[in-house]
């Protein structure tokens, strides 16, 4: 929803007299790992974070069956039992979780301005964005139907599951390539499709995938239905030609990119081309001091649970330390 069109002009951005107007030293946008990991050590060090989930509480982990990486967990766990417990051990310390989404920022002083689709309007002295991002998809129908139950947007977090099976990447630059690789290396067979006649990755990256045995490029073939009983079968492929043929594969991995979840911060937040939020190297620090960034939101290169932890932890102690020279 866009908050400018629902709005309209506030003549200057003069606020309504209903508006509830709130302040805290802390504010967390967005839960996942990142944003929960943020709240339990903001709330340890007595910040009092409020921290609004956003519209997938939990984030992308939530579509995630289980998970077999994250330590702590020896025997496994479920994406959303993972986040449920990490919202509890926020609580556990003070941290105040609120369901709601974040529609506009004002970022242009020392105190920053967030408003909320609840109605609130969050006065914070520091800002930690958690925000995440956003798979792409092909947008199939099937392709929802079989989300965590063979559909997957991360090999590195799900190729497990398919050790010594074939599957199917779609995708042709240097993070479906990589996503292929990596398969190759625990799977029996790894089908790589690909729209056009041609890979867009990195040369190093198309002659490490082209000399593999284990993967085979199909060019300009197209996925027209992912098909199979409880979970993946197979996939019914199309070519150029309207030829269309089916494979057999239990698995099949998205990697045509990620959206970060940025647009609202664009105004005041430097980012680079595709948006993600660009930070201080060492550090979660942003452009703009009192906001940092923590998560997939800034972050393109590892997008796992355990680096989007960290990132969180190190954004709560940046947090801490601003707040402690500021104060």
């Amino acid at each position: 929803m866009n908050f400018f069109s629902k709005m309209g002009d506030l003549n200057a951005e003069k606020e309504n007299t209903n508006t509830a107007v709130e302040k805290t030293k802390c504010l967390i946008i967005g839960s996942g790992p990142a944003g929960y990991t943020a709240a339990i050590y903001a709330s340890r060090a007595g910040l009092k974070p409020i921290i609004y989930q956003g519209l997938q509480p939990g984030g992308q982990l939530t579509t995630t069956t289980e998970v077999e990486n994250f330590p702590g967990y020896p025997e496994g766990v479920t994406g959303p039992q993972m986040m449920e417990d990490l919202q509890k051990q926020a609580e556990r310390f003070g941290a105040d979780n609120r369901w709601g989404i974040a529609t506009k920022v004002d970022f242009s002083t020392d105190t920053h301005k967030v408003w909320f689709d609840d109605g609130k309007i969050i006065e914070a002295d520091a800002v930690i964005i958690a925000t995440g991002a956003t798979a792409k998809y092909l947008g199939l129908e099937s392709e929802k139907k079989y989300m965590g139950f063979g559909v997957s947007a991360c090999a590195t977090c799900d190729g497990f599951f398919y050790r010594n099976q074939d599957v199917a990447v779609v995708g042709g630059g240097d993070t479906a390539c990589e996503e292929a690789t990596y398969l190759s290396g625990i799977c029996n067979k790894v089908y790589l499709i690909v729209r056009k006649d041609y890979l867009r990755a990195s040369k190093a990256m198309q002659e490490r995938v082209l000399r593999n045995p284990k993967i085979q490029v199909l060019f300009e073939h197209n996925t027209k239905e992912i098909f199979g009983d409880k979970a993946v079968d197979g996939v019914k492929l199309i070519d150029k030609n309207g030829t269309e043929k089916d494979i057999k594969v239990t698995g099949y991995f998205v990697a045509i990119g990620h959206q970060p979840n940025s647009e609202i911060f664009k105004p005041y937040i430097d980012m680079d081309e595709t948006g993600y939020i660009n930070t201080i190297k060492g550090s979660t620090k942003t452009n703009v001091k009192g906001v940092f960034a923590a998560g997939d939101v800034q972050d393109k290169h590892y997008r796992q649970a355990i680096t989007a932890a960290a990132s969180g932890c190190m954004a709560a102690l940046d947090a801490e330390r601003y707040l402690g020279e500021k104060n």
